[in-house]
Order: C-alpha cells, then sequence, then structure tokens
C-alpha cells in the first residue's frame, strides 16, 4: 500500500470530444492515498467519462493522464447479471477473480455483509447489493477505488451507512478513492475534496465552500446550497455503521 497522501492518479486538463462537441473539456484533477475525492454534476455533465479517464478505460482527446499505481478497482454505475440464475454471494465473489476463502469472508467483514456469504444474489435488497459490490472491489486490496454512483437503489439509512463504509475503507486502509455523485448531500461529510462538473469544472475545493460557490447555485438552486450549509454546520460528527456518534 502507498504511503499516506501518496499521488495516485493525476490529470492534466484533459478532454473528450464526440462529434459535434465536447463531451468533457478542461478538467484537471489528483487524486492521493487516503483521499476522498467527489465528482458531481447534473446528469450528462462528464462525470462518468472523467472516472473513466482516470481508469484509463478512456484516452483523452486532449490533456495528459498520470497513473502511479496499477492497483485500481472499479465499481460501475450498472453491472449486467442475469437476475434469474441461482448464484450465491461466494460465487459472485469469484466470478472474475480467484480468491481465498479467508479473503472472501475479510472483504464481506469490511463492508458488513460476512453473513451473507451463501445467500442467493437475486434475494439481496440494493443496500446488501452495493455492499457486496464494494467487497468485491475492495478483495482486490486497490490501492485507488473508483465507485460511481455507490448509492443507486439504496434506502435512506442505507445511504448513510454506505458512504460511512466508504469513509472507513479511505480512513483505515489508506485507499484513494474516487466517487461519483449527482447528489452532494449524503457526501459531504464523508469526501475531503469537490470537483462539480458540466461540461467543465464549473468549482471545486472543500465541500463547504463548493456548496456557496455561485457555480454550484446556479446549477443546482440557492435552497440547496442553503440546506447544505446548513447540514455541514449542524452535522458535523459522522455516524459509525452501529448508528453511533464518531466526532
Amino acid at each position: 500500500m502507498n504511503n499516506k497522501n501518496s499521488l495516485l492518479v493525476k490529470l492534466e486538463d484533459v478532454g473528450i470530444y464526440k462529434s459535434p462537441k465536447w463531451i468533457i473539456r478542461g478538467v484537471s484533477l489528483e487524486i492521493r492515498s487516503g483521499q476522498i475525492v467527489t465528482l458531481i454534476g447534473p446528469n450528462g455533465s462528464g462525470k462518468t467519462t472523467t472516472a473513466k479517464m482516470a481508469l484509463n478505460i478512456l484516452k483523452p482527446d486532449e490533456g495528459l493522464i498520470k497513473n502511479y499505481t496499477n492497483k485500481i478497482a472499479y465499481v460501475p454505475q450498472k453491472i449486467n447479471i442475469d437476475w434469474t440464475m441461482p448464484l450465491r454471494v461466494i460465487d459472485f465473489m469469484n466470478l472474475t477473480n480467484n480468491l481465498k476463502h479467508n479473503e472472501i469472508i475479510e472483504s464481506l467483514n469490511l463492508t458488513g455483509v460476512e453473513k451473507l456469504l451463501n445467500a442467493q444474489i437475486h434475494g439481496l435488497s440494493g443496500g446488501e447489493f452495493q455492499r457486496v459490490l464494494l467487497a468485491r472491489a475492495m478483495a482486490k486490496k486497490p490501492e485507488l477505488l473508483v465507485l460511481d454512483e455507490p448509492v443507486q437503489g439504496v434506502d435512506f439509512n442505507g445511504e448513510i451507512d454506505l458512504y460511512n463504509i466508504i469513509k472507513n475503507i479511505s480512513t483505515n486502509l489508506n485507499c484513494g478513492i474516487l466517487l461519483v455523485s449527482h447528489d452532494l448531500h449524503f457526501v459531504m461529510s464523508a469526501t475531503d475534496h469537490v470537483v462539480c462538473l458540466n461540461g467543465h469544472i464549473c468549482c471545486s475545493g472543500k465541500p463547504s465552500s463548493v456548496v456557496k460557490d455561485k457555480a454550484y447555485i446556479e446549477l443546482f438552486g440557492k435552497h440547496r446550497s442553503e440546506t447544505l450549509s446548513y447540514y455541514q454546520h449542524e452535522h458535523d460528527h459522522t455516524h459509525t455503521v452501529d448508528g453511533s456518534v464518531s466526532k
């Protein structure tokens, strides 16, 4: 594992062109170990495209990408599974990995779903499935973890729990995380740096400063900004998975 604060990936003024327009352009950002960077923006703003450039899945039409690790894991926004096929969690964990039993248990324990080892995938709730996906990614012992909308299909309490797990992974395992989200509300207490996109970088910085930025307010509205500013002020602590408060 990298030393704390080691540079993992750096994007320098990158852009993707798809005729007749630029999908995203002029994006510069970096991710370091133990840091959570969150990409936010409306649908079609270039969040997933930027994440795929960081993963080297997409090559930019301009700009540079510098990767400093090849230990990367990715949880995409959508995953294609035949939900009618009998498939246990333990089998799913090994679909593209060759993991030892103790490695599977360790990863499932990390996300709090070790008791689901022999459960059928099609019987899981949205939150349970997202935790299994996260465990599967962490089984690779990545230094950089990219999560595209990781709380899709998850209820309110499940979202809070998932973000707490993600924060713990970043802090305790010194893993750099690039998080894609359409909503800053739940990532406020978890993320270290926010990059707001809308075809380009509208604003970036700490969550508390981004929500007050004019560009953010124009994109998401004054009410959302004021609500998040209040949330940041009132919610200057985090909840552990069991619901207790950690300052």
